[in-house]
């Protein structure tokens, strides 16, 4: 059954009705990255879990600034010249935030930067390495840019300690040259996965697939045997939303996928080896159910090692 065209587009179904954010936690937490100058994409991207997530005391830190180099068609995020500039003390603001917010898990992304001499991999991991150094047990997911696909680059990222290695290919490779900057190809984002694999072999990758765009099953499915080829292990599927009138107009909704879609998807993301997969209409790059499911996989690993350590083998 391929993905047709819906009778209706210009009315959500009632599985993604989203509500106003309202919770204390939402507004404190607001107010507190306001007063650092600091971004999240929950509200840069205009993400529908945004009270789900930060009344529960979580948020996704978007580093170097609201500007993106690139002008990916389905992103809120406004596009400039950044010319450069970082707020060198960002590092040290995320990683007071991190703890007034009392996590154990944080996501940290970027807007691409391809101004920047090394396309912002330093800044990644110096956030990264600030964070560990303040709490070792911090479990960090980086959901980075393409980063061109240079290998030193995302081994800089890599080496300063992430759990998790993200980098979302958005959607399946005819779509690509649509929906993403002219930049962002589907074969070098699959690269960048892949390379993160080799240059750390038990680092945990991550990706992501906005349905609702056009793609046929058939893609879908070629795209998760395309991301089980460079090792990727963690894959979400979500429902594209035009997040503004300009959005629907130049990247318009082609279909409000069914939950049944997305259960189906998921199903066969698991027949292929997949270690975890989230998958609904509402479900983010950065979800909470997959970083609960990372967190305890990570958390088992620290206890065995800490195990061998006490008791090792005679």
């Amino acid at each position: 059954m391929e993905t047709q065209q819906a009778p209706n587009i210009t009315k959500r179904p009632d599985w993604l009705k989203v509500r106003v954010p309202s919770s204390k936690n939402y507004h404190s937490i607001r107010g507190m990255l306001k007063d650092l100058g600091l971004v999240t994409v929950c509200q840069e991207a205009l993400c529908p879990n945004i009270d789900e997530c930060w009344g529960g005391g979580t948020a996704t830190f978007m580093l170097m600034g609201d500007t993106c180099t690139r002008a990916c068609r389905f992103c809120a995020v406004k596009t400039g010249n950044p010319k450069g500039i970082l707020d060198l003390e960002e590092p040290t603001k995320v990683g007071y935030a991190i703890s007034q917010m009392n996590l154990d898990y944080v996501v940290l992304t970027s807007v691409d930067r391809d101004d920047l001499d090394d396309l912002g991999s330093g800044h990644f991991a110096k956030t990264i390495s600030t964070i560990k150094e303040h709490n070792p047990k911090m479990i960090v997911e980086c959901l980075t840019p393409d980063f061109n696909s240079e290998k030193r680059f995302i081994e800089k990222v890599i080496e300063s300690g992430p759990e998790v290695f993200a980098h979302n290919i958005e959607t399946v490779e005819r779509l690509t040259p649509t929906v993403r900057d002219r930049r962002s190809q589907y074969r070098p984002s699959l690269e960048t996965l892949r390379l993160a694999k080799e240059i750390k072999s038990n680092q945990y990758t991550k990706t992501s697939i906005m349905l609702g765009l056009g793609e046929k099953d058939g893609e879908v499915i070629q795209s998760l045997h395309d991301l089980r080829e460079v090792g990727c292990d963690v894959v979400t599927f979500g429902q594209y939303l035009a997040p503004t009138a300009r959005h629907k107009k130049f990247l318009p909704i082609v279909e409000y996928v069914h939950p049944d879609k997305f259960a189906m998807f998921k199903e066969e993301a698991d027949k292929l080896g997949f270690m975890y997969v989230a998958s609904g209409p509402l479900v983010r790059s950065s979800y909470k159910a997959g970083e609960y499911f990372m967190k305890g996989v990570i958390e088992s690993e620290r206890e065995s090692i800490t195990s061998l350590k006490t008791y090792p083998i005679q």
